[in-house]
Formats: structure tokens, sequence, C-alpha cells
């Protein structure tokens, strides 16, 4: 038996093929209860916690953790044995990958859960979210590409000299993408500084419309019209833009003529009158109001007054009752609106 075992195959006995092999099944074994009993354990408390970092960790265990553990039992089990320069090379190779590997993929999952950490304690977290995708993206491209240098000069590749051919390469895609560039750009200014955000209704230039989309490159826009409208993000932030989102109430300006036929106790009243059919509207605040000059053809006031809404549908809805309880009011009083007239005097003279 003792003989058996000292057969020596590939430069090892096979004492040492079955020791390997049972270093190998004992580590995974030892991972399985962890994995099963004090991972599950834990989790369960996990559950009864009002955070959700302690959550996150145990995925992370679960999903990056675990896989290196399973693989450092193949990796131990390997390292007992005499292995020849190339198998040695090849075991090394293959550790890095997979090490490499899950710490980038527990990189992108810390990035992952800061962002849904970060909208969730936000207004509006799902728009928000749609928001980072673009971000979200980028900065995963941008770990991979971290992690990619990271493998291929642990494997012995001169990466000094791929940087700086990355580098003259980058000049030259920056030099031909100047128009994408400054859009990606903007595209931070945007989410960043916000001055409008996805369900927005804004105004650019003769532009109008809701905010759908906002992608690295370009903002979409629905019309009122019904047709979908893409601007830059470079127009945008080099434009004014009106955001009526932000609106917490609007401003009425508007002119009443009376007919120079009125009487000074009826203009006397004209300020109150209408002062007092904007008072008791509840959702409109009197602002000022004032007989304001004399015109070609008419006596003319000025009033100013704010509705308590931003939506236009108000608005517009105040506006109208207001103006029909002057007209009726008016009416009442007998105050004759102006409109344009001309008076001809005919001078007769003796012939």
């Amino acid at each position: 038996m003792e003989d058996i075992l000292n057969q020596i195959y590939f430069g090892n006995t096979i004492l040492q093929y079955i020791t390997a092999i049972g270093i190998f099944f004992l580590i995974i074994a030892l991972v399985k209860i962890f994995r099963f009993i004090v991972l599950k354990k834990l989790k369960k408390w996990a559950e009864k916690t009002e955070t959700t970092i302690d959550d996150f960790i145990i995925i992370g265990i679960q999903k990056s953790v675990v896989p290196i553990m399973y693989y450092g039992a193949f990796y131990i089990a390997g390292r007992t044995l005499k292995l020849s320069p190339d198998a040695n090379n090849i075991l090394n190779i293959i550790s890095i990958i997979v090490i490499t590997f899950f710490i980038i993929r527990l990189l992108t999952s810390i990035l992952n859960f800061s962002i849904v950490s970060y909208t969730s304690k936000q207004e509006d977290g799902e728009r928000k979210a749609k928001q980072l995708k673009s971000i979200s993206a980028l900065a995963k491209l941008l770990i991979w590409v971290i992690g990619l240098i990271f493998l291929l000069d642990n494997l012995g590749v001169n990466i000094s000299a791929v940087v700086a051919g990355l580098g003259i390469g980058g000049i030259a895609v920056a030099l031909a993408a100047q128009t994408i560039l400054g859009d990606l750009f903007s595209y931070f200014v945007i989410f960043f500084d916000r001055p409008f955000e996805i369900g927005d209704f804004i105004i650019v230039d003769d532009k109008t419309g809701n905010v759908e989309h906002i992608g690295i490159k370009t903002t979409r826009i629905r019309a009122l019209s019904g047709e979908q409208l893409v601007l830059s993000n470079t127009d945008l932030t080099s434009s004014r833009v009106h955001n009526y989102k932000k609106l917490q109430r609007r401003r009425v300006v508007f002119q009443l003529g009376a007919i120079y036929q009125t009487p000074a106790d009826k203009l006397k009243i004209i300020p109150e009158l209408v002062k007092q059919i904007i008072i008791d509207n509840p959702d409109s605040e009197f602002d000022r109001g004032h007989f304001k000059s004399f015109g070609d053809f008419s006596l003319n006031f000025e009033f100013v007054y704010y509705v308590l809404s931003a939506e236009y549908s108000v608005y517009m809805d105040i506006q109208q009752a207001i103006n029909l309880k002057i007209y009726k009011k008016f009416e009442e009083e007998g105050i004759e609106f102006a409109y344009p007239t001309q008076t001809l005097f005919v001078n007769k003279e003796a012939t």
C-alpha cells in the first residue's frame, strides 16, 4: 500500500494528490458551512434591521467573497503539489483573472448600492435613478478599464506603452469628437447643477415642452403639439431656459379703459371694485390697482395680482372668472369700457 502511495506521476506522489484533493474538499466543506449556517443567520439578522447596508454587505459576500473562497480551495490544493513552471504560471494567471473579476464586480455593486441609496433619499427618486443611469454606465466602464489595465500589468504587459498609445489615440479622438465631448460635459452640468429635471415644463428660445429624457448627448422634450424635440445638451446649457416647474405663483398685469364721459365719482370706485373682486377669489392675491394715465380715447387703469398656483389651466380659469366679474360689476355700476373712437368737432364759421 505504501509503495502505491509513493508512486510518482507528473512529479507528485499519489499521496500528495490525495492530500491535495482532501484539502480541496475540506475547504469546500468549510465554505459551505459558512454559507449555509453563518451567512444564513447573518441574513436573517439583517432582515430585522431597518438599514440596508448590512443587506448589501451580505449580498456582496455571497456574490463576490464566497466565489473567491471556492476558488481559494482550488488554489491552495494546487499549491500543495509540485507544479511545472508552465502549470504554475497558468495557475497564477487564472488566479489574477479570477480575483480581478470579482473585485471589479464588488466595486460595481458598491456603485449601484450608492446610487440606489442616494436616489431613495431624494424626491422623485425614480426620475433621479433614470438620470443616473448614464453616469452609472460611464463609471462602470471606467472601473472595468482600470481593472483591465491592472490585469494586463500583472500579466506582464508593458502598460506604459499601452497607456502612451491610448493617450495619443485619445487626443485624436477628442479632436475628432469635440461636439460629443462638449455635450458630455454639458450633461454633467445639467445633472449636478439641475437647471431642470425629467418631467419639468421648460421653454428654450421658441421651443416649449415637458422634459422626457436627459441623455449623455441629447435631451428629449415632448412639445405641446405632440412631437418630440431632440436638443443637444450644449444648446441647452448655452441657452436661457425658462423652467415653469420652479414657478410658485403667476403674476398677472392687465389694464382697463373707461370712456372720458365717465363721472369722477365712478372713476374713484373702479380701483376698489376690481380690488374686491380679486380679493374675493381664494386663489388670487391682490397687489395694486391705480388710475394710470389719460389715453387717446380712454382713461386707463392698471391692476396687478398673483394667481397662487403654477398650473396654467388654473391660472386661465381664475383670470376668466375675474374678468367676467369685472364686466358684470361695470355693467351694474353703469361704467362703460372704452374702445378706439374718434370725435370730430365741426366749427361753423359765418360766410
